[in-house]
């Protein structure tokens, strides 16, 4: 298993690599698994940006995530010109209808609400906003409320599992009720915890999951 500085060091590596990155002053601290950054960055971006990277290091179980967004004067936008910019990038998107989602902005911070068919449309609804200038975070309230009244069968989702190489190897328990799933169970890394959600919201009649896998890693998985 990777002691404390490892894990740091793997991580700081992690951040530097990316180009979005490779010059924002984030620091990292590790403690068994779990992983604080912080630090200033100039847009939300690179904020989301930092906190993926550190999540893909093998070995990072939890995350504490204290990265501040600060514009330069020149950046800062109102409320009001963010929400309009916000309306227009989603009207944008055909990935989704964009009279389902509304949003809210209170000092830079941008609230999405509505309900959508489908998990990724509520993922690309935030994707077309977390790059506008002028937005300090984003949060994410869009409901799933599945268009189909199939009844989701456990086995269907237990072989979708098993069929992808990022986890079928990893010990994943899943229940149904109802419209929901509930993943439990050791996975590998949090990459393969959040690809397990991922595959997951592609089951037919869905409304939520329950991603209640743990991160258990060590280092023989991989020396």
């Amino acid at each position: 298993m990777k002691n404390n500085s490892e894990l740091q060091t793997d991580v700081q590596n992690a951040i530097k690599w990316e180009p979005l990155l490779n010059a924002a002053e984030i620091g990292v601290t590790a403690k068994d698994g779990v992983v604080s950054l912080t630090g200033t960055v100039d847009s939300y971006a690179k904020k989301t940006e930092a906190e993926n990277a550190a999540k893909r290091v093998i070995g990072v179980k939890a995350l504490v995530e204290k990265i501040e967004v600060k514009f330069p004067n020149s950046w800062s936008k109102s409320d009001e010109e963010i929400a309009i910019e916000a309306l227009k990038a989603l009207k944008s998107n055909y990935s989704f209808p964009d009279d389902k989602v509304t949003v809210k902005v209170e000092n830079g911070w941008l609230t999405l609400e509505g309900t959508l068919p489908w998990n990724y449309q509520k993922d690309e609804a935030k994707s077309c906003v977390n790059y506008l200038m002028g937005v300090k975070g984003v949060t994410n309230n869009i409901s799933i409320k599945s268009d189909s009244h199939d009844t989701i069968e456990q086995k269907q989702v237990e072989n979708a599992l098993a069929r992808s190489l990022s986890v079928n190897d990893c010990d994943i328990k899943v229940s149904v009720t109802g419209t929901k799933v509930t993943l439990s169970g050791t996975v590998n890394s949090w990459y393969q915890k959040e690809e397990a959600g991922r595959i997951a919201w592609k089951t037919s009649g869905i409304w939520s999951v329950v991603n209640d896998l743990a991160v258990d890693y060590y280092y023989e998985l991989v020396g």
